[in-house]
């Protein structure tokens, strides 16, 4: 459990599916997958993350707002492979009345503070579509800087995205530090 000053991100459970619902099966949310989730994907996705869980320590998990206790969203990492590398990104996804409130920058922050600090990764990444503005904004808050550009192949559409990024401070050199802000 990672916690903020409004909020609590946790792992999901069975009983979390409607709450996943809410934002994976709205269009407006899930613009830049060009569709929202059906019942099965959605199913699909509690699963993988619940996998994620056992194999690796961590995943998505469910933000909960500590005001209301409601859920309001997603945030964590999962392991993604960009052009054969593979890395440790930090995903979200907000339902969208909590959209422009900095609760996604928030939860953000605090996972790249538990993945450096508990996992000890050496770098972090999100990866976002070239046309969502708000992600990147995020990107750019959490100190991350573009790495790339690359297209994936998504339901037979060709989506650009980049792929941002930020290292660890304690694997980085003093001199590749000052390098990354320029």
């Amino acid at each position: 459990m990672i916690e903020t000053e409004r909020l609590v991100l946790r792992e999901w459970t069975a009983d979390d599916l409607s709450n996943l619902k809410r934002f994976l099966q709205d269009a407006e949310v899930m613009w830049a997958y060009e569709h929202a989730f059906s019942d099965e994907e959605v199913s699909n996705w509690l699963q993988w993350n619940l996998d994620s869980y056992h194999a690796n320590g961590y995943g998505l998990w469910a933000i909960v707002h500590k005001a209301t206790s409601e859920i309001i969203g997603e945030c964590g990492i999962t392991q993604q492979t960009v052009e054969g590398t593979d890395y440790p990104e930090i995903g979200y996804h907000l339902v969208k009345t909590h959209w422009h409130q900095g609760f996604a920058s928030e939860a953000a922050q605090a996972v790249k503070d538990w993945g450096f600090k508990e996992k000890q990764f050496p770098e972090l990444v999100s990866i976002v579509r070239d046309t969502n503005l708000a992600s990147m904004n995020v990107a750019i808050r959490n100190g991350m800087i573009v790495k790339k550009r690359f297209v994936k192949q998504y339901r037979g559409i060709e989506m650009p995205h980049y792929l941002f990024s930020i290292k660890n401070a304690i694997f980085t050199l003093p001199s590749e530090q000052s390098d990354e802000k320029k």
